[in-house]
């Protein structure tokens, strides 16, 4: 199995990068390619998914704490 990324982008979405699934509350699949974006403004008209509805309206900056 290869190794998944997960990128917070600044002020917009969750980019997954490597093989996984994606499920939702029932257990049933979403399907996805190897690289996709999740929303986490709760503006996409395509939930769980990005559409870039976040532009201009979404603001979030998360880092990392440095050791």
């Amino acid at each position: 199995m290869s190794k998944v990324t997960i990128k917070v982008n600044d002020n917009g979405s969750l980019r997954i990068t490597g093989d996984v699934d994606l499920i939702d509350a029932e257990g049933n699949t979403f399907p996805t390619k190897q690289t996709f974006s999740l929303c986490r403004c709760g503006r996409s008209n395509n939930k769980p998914f990005c559409d870039g509805s976040h532009k201009g309206h979404f603001e979030s900056v998360v880092r990392a704490p440095k050791e």
